[in-house]
């Protein structure tokens, strides 16, 4: 079997909805003879046509070059039947996430195409493995999983099946690279990188909402704050919950029922309510015409609330953010860098960096705050107070986090919070994907920042961190709740020895 993919190579795409389309614009654009093929009379035709109007609009926006344009829509070719595309050297499937569908398709394809031919699949959540169950070349099946809209998004996961051959599975690695786009291998299971690391995006925000510690709006600003385009509920609302939630107990049964994984009775009842998001005009904000999105108030800094004695805790880099903060203020504070914690002294109060921890499980007169990732002035920031604190704690916490430039939002007293807790669960994720061989640490980045726009990756995230403080924080976690969801991952819990020796 030849293993090279070059612009002479013809390629069948199958599928003329949106991903297919995508898929035969970019393959035609980098050179090579598209074949359409879709099982709805006229679909491939219509497909070509909407793409003309696409390139001729990149050509009036001076994107693309017009002789370009008209090459490449020249280049595909609408099918009416499967057998004319006999010649085709690649196949990539974009069909209907249906497993029973994809492999009489790739059946029908191992007749028609010659034994050299590669076949594909864009498929986001099935087993290229299971796919490739009962053909008679399994090895030359694997998947080429792109993102919407494929023309923009630079992602593709390489997916590899137990038998996919490893030259296969390089050359569509090539030739990814080739139409421009960043691939990533991949082992096939459930979720592949991205979906698979991307649950506790949506799952930690829906238990956060399950358990009514916060609203939606606050979530969203806090995530937000840590650079994440939109926050999970906005996300989620745009994704359409519907799908979203499919995705989601697609992954939990694929992993056995995994606690990790497990949907949220949330994300159900506003599915089962018809609220989708913004395709059905409500979901988890109200998208019809009049309504008004709420917002987190505006920033307003403060002075100094009154304390005689200051102490800084700590020494990480949130303590030397706090140093740095009192510095420039001109406060009188002492720094205790040894302490076991991390936060603020003030008088009888503490105002504590979370480790995982309620409050009220740490003492009386204290609050804690969420994980500052971002150092721009007036970035909203969690906060809860102990249930045995005074009255006035939750005032003078958030008087002072305004001071020291924050924007605080007092939600009730959870463990870990939004970001720390979000951000941990991310982190431990894809630590389990490298663990269990789905994915390298520099594949995990490069597809959460390319595939879902991510302002870091994980393993980004743990560089800046702490291994031991964030596996700290996950045993928290699993003690509070008492479950398999937060389980650290052996890969995890390894690097925090191998820092902490």
């Amino acid at each position: 079997m030849s293993m090279t993919i070059t612009k002479e190579t013809a390629v069948l795409v199958v599928g003329a909805g949106i991903m297919g389309a995508g898929i035969a614009q970019i393959a035609a654009q980098a050179g090579h003879t598209v074949f359409l093929f879709d099982t709805k009379d006229h679909a491939a035709a219509e497909a070509k046509a909407k793409l003309a109007t696409t390139l001729e609009g990149l050509v009036s926006k001076g994107k693309l070059d017009a002789s370009a344009a008209e090459q490449a829509i020249a280049r595909i070719q609408p099918l009416s039947e499967l057998a004319k595309a006999s010649s085709a050297g690649l196949v990539v499937e974009a069909i209907i996430e249906n497993l029973d569908v994809k492999r009489g398709l790739f059946r029908q394809l191992e007749i028609l195409l010659g034994k050299e031919a590669i076949l594909a699949t864009n498929t986001s959540s099935i087993s290229v493995t299971a796919i490739a169950n009962g053909l008679q070349y399994p090895e030359r099946l694997v998947g080429m999983h792109f993102f919407n809209p494929v023309p923009l998004m630079k992602l593709v996961e390489v997916v590899s099946g137990l038998q996919t051959q490893p030259a296969v599975a390089e050359a569509i690695f090539e030739l990814s690279k080739a139409w421009g786009k960043v691939p990533v291998y991949a082992r096939s299971t459930p979720g592949f990188i991205v979906n698979r690391i991307a649950r506790p995006y949506y799952a930690e925000n829906l238990a956060l909402l399950h358990e009514q510690s916060v609203q939606p709006y606050v979530l969203d600003a806090c995530l937000r704050a840590v650079g994440f385009r939109m926050g999970p509920c906005e996300l989620m609302d745009l994704i359409g919950l519907d799908t979203n939630y499919s995705v989601t107990r697609s992954v939990y049964e694929a992993n056995f029922f995994d606690k990790r994984y497990v949907p949220s009775p949330v994300q159900r009842d506003l599915v089962d309510g018809g609220l989708f998001g913004r395709k059905s005009g409500q979901g988890f904000y109200d998208y019809r015409e009049a309504a008004v999105k709420p917002e987190i108030a505006h920033f307003t800094p403060a002075t100094m609330p009154a304390a005689n004695k200051v102490q800084v805790q700590g020494n990480c880099a949130v303590a030397q953010y706090l140093v740095d903060a009192l510095t420039t203020a001109k406060v009188n504070f002492t720094h205790v860098p040894e302490s076991a914690w991390t936060g603020l002294s003030l008088d009888a109060a503490e105002l504590r960096l979370t480790d995982g921890r309620p409050a009220s499980q740490l003492g009386k007169e204290l609050a804690v705050f969420d994980l500052p990732v971002s150092k721009q002035q007036g970035q909203p920031l969690a906060f809860a107070v102990s249930n045995r604190a005074s009255t006035e704690l939750a005032e003078y916490a958030a008087t002072w986090l305004r001071f020291l430039g924050f924007n605080p939002q007092l939600m009730a007293d959870s463990p870990a919070l939004i970001v720390a807790r979000t951000l941990a669960m991310l982190i431990n994720e894809a630590a389990d994907a490298v663990q269990q061989g789905v994915c390298s640490a520099a594949g995990a980045d490069a597809a959460m920042k390319l595939g879902v726009n991510y302002p870091a990756g994980p393993f980004e995230w743990l560089a800046g961190w702490d291994a031991g403080k964030i596996v700290q924080l996950l045993d928290h976690l699993d003690a509070f709740y008492r479950g398999e969801r937060y389980r650290v991952s052996p890969w995890l819990r390894h690097k925090a020895w191998q820092e902490a020796a």
